[in-house]
């Protein structure tokens, strides 16, 4: 098995991270951080920001506050590089992944990190609204403004930087259940309230440049304008107070803001209007200035435009993401009484809200009614992707397992390598008394991913479907691997040392093994050095 990369923290990166584990509130002031000068680029590097922002990233998955979902995984990252593709930095590190937080929020990390809550692509009307806000967002990091905040402090901003992996794992190293989601809001929260304190003028650009990327990548260049508008509507009709949004506290809105964005955006789309209309590409210039292409029949389909819109019986993806994320991030029993309740209402009955009441009735155990309202939808839409995986889920869990078999396996065929199918395929080999033909099938479907995803439960299916294989240093190795992905270092370590211990490994085995305990040591060590309470730390107990 071709493990996937996971390279360890270097030891500056390390120490930085321990040192922003162990904050609690009140004692920030105690806290002696190491002279790192006042160079932005001197105090961290690219790759120690990703490592920082990866890091982040697995101990918010150890408190189950992201929405680990493939088809949703793909998604939003296939929305955000579009828009990176479009920005001033589109060689630049970046990742994309959703929180499980209803807060109306998103925000930037270091290393290209970006969240966008649920509540937030909830409360979005369009695709271009949700891709506003994404694109403000990669503003910020194209533009540095994350190490303009480092710079301008040599103490505060290091400081804040670290105060949001210390909230996380202050929180899981408590049990603190609910509570460690508000102290990781107030980290957050106190992180986009330095970025607020820095410059004001950093909040303009990051909208003049989102703004652009938005055009650029061809969606409404007013969305972001709009969006925020309608956001500061709604608060003043709230009479604001503790009611406020989180997005509008992080990222203030004021009129002349809205309006300098209303005039950017009118600029650009009179800009638009004065290029030539039609299609004027060449296709003999292309023909000279370009390798050949053998797949490539006609070119200019290759500059079609991709717009979206959910209007009369027309699917549209964002739509049906917007409520898979608003069943995956809630409460499924409570989501089937508010899709029913709201479907005979006019102008609610829509294809994207029918799939969401399916797969609420799928997760809340109701899988023979979920096959009834997903019926119709694909008689209308044979082809959707979406619907088919919604309707092999419910046959699954309604127990036509072969019926959902043959779905899967015809999904795949279509479209092999993608996640979003061959995990739920892989699931449903292995469910019940598989045979070790499924088993090995299963694991054959999902080794690929192994070298791309960080999804640890990619990884936990693959260790299941290994381990009824027979193939169980496979299964150790990849169960380590998930521990590790999903926050828990120590868990992964000491799984990997008992792993060694097996008298049936073969040479590359052992060695991948062994390899993987040298990148794992020192940062527990570093972590079990400096006392930090994590769920999984053995010494949590006498801390």
């Amino acid at each position: 098995m071709v493990m996937a990369p996971r390279r360890p923290l270097p030891r500056l990166l390390t120490a930085l991270i321990a040192a922003g584990l162990c904050l609690s509130a009140g004692a920030q002031d105690n806290v002696r951080l190491p002279d790192l000068g006042s160079s932005a680029n001197a105090l961290i590097s690219n790759q120690e920001a990703q490592d920082y922002g990866g890091a982040m990233l697995r101990q918010m998955r150890a408190l189950d506050m992201v929405v680990d979902d493939p088809l949703l995984d793909d998604y939003i990252n296939h929305l955000g590089y579009r828009l990176v593709a479009a920005c001033d930095k589109p060689k630049d590190h970046f990742a994309f992944f959703i929180v499980k937080d209803p807060e109306i929020n998103a925000f930037a990390a270091p290393g290209g990190y970006i969240a966008v809550n649920s509540g937030l692509i909830q409360i979005t009307r369009s695709e271009s609204e949700l891709a506003g806000v994404i694109a403000h967002e990669i503003g910020h990091i194209t533009q540095n403004h994350l190490q303009r905040a480092f710079e301008a402090s040599k103490k505060d901003a290091p400081l804040m930087a670290l105060v949001l992996l210390g909230a996380i794992a202050a929180g899981a190293g408590a049990h603190a259940g609910d509570a460690a989601g508000a102290i990781l809001m107030g980290g957050q929260g106190a992180i986009m309230q330095k970025q607020i304190n820095f410059t004001r003028k950093d909040e303009t650009e990051a909208d003049r440049v989102g703004i652009q990327t938005l055009a650029k990548a061809d969606f409404d260049p007013n969305a972001m304008a709009g969006f925020f508008e309608r956001m500061s509507d709604t608060m003043r009709a709230g009479s604001g107070g503790d009611d406020v949004p989180e997005l509008l506290q992080d990222h203030p809105v004021t009129t002349t803001r809205i309006s300098d964005a209303k005039e950017r955006a009118g600029a650009l789309i009179a800009l638009q209007k004065q290029r030539p209309s039609g299609n004027t590409f060449d296709p003999q210039q292309w023909a000279r200035s370009t390798a050949p292409i053998a797949y490539v029949r006609d070119p200019t389909t290759l500059l079609a435009p991709v717009r979206s819109g959910e209007t009369g019986t027309v699917l549209d993806t964002y739509a049906l993401m917007r409520e898979r994320v608003r069943v995956l991030a809630g409460d499924a029993p409570q989501l089937t009484t508010y899709y029913a309740a709201n479907l005979p209402r006019h102008g609610f009955d829509t294809p994207a809200n029918r799939y969401g009441y399916a797969l609420a009735l799928t997760r809340s155990g109701r899988p023979d009614k979920a096959v009834q309202v997903l019926d119709p939808l694909l008689a209308s839409h044979p082809d959707n992707l979406v619907l088919r995986l919604a309707m092999a889920d419910a046959l699954l869990q309604k127990g036509d397992r072969s019926d959902a078999l043959s779905r899967y396996a015809v999904l795949n065929g279509e479209s092999p390598r993608n996640p979003a199918i061959t995990l739920p395929y892989a699931k449903a080999l292995i469910q019940g008394t598989a045979s070790k033909a499924q088993a090995e099938q299963a694991a054959n479907l999902l080794r690929p991913a192994l070298d791309t995803s960080e999804d640890p439960d990619i990884f936990r299916t693959y260790a299941r479907a290994s381990e009824k294989a027979g193939q169980q240093a496979r299964a150790g190795e990849a169960y380590a691997d998930a521990s590790y992905l999903a926050g828990r270092p120590f868990d992964a370590l000491e799984q990997l040392k008992r792993l060694l211990k097996r008298d049936d490994l073969d040479y590359y085995a052992r060695a991948r093994i062994q390899a993987r305990i040298a990148e794992l040591t020192p940062l527990v060590l570093e972590l079990r050095k400096r006392k930090v309470q994590t769920e999984d730390n053995p010494d949590r107990g006498a801390q």
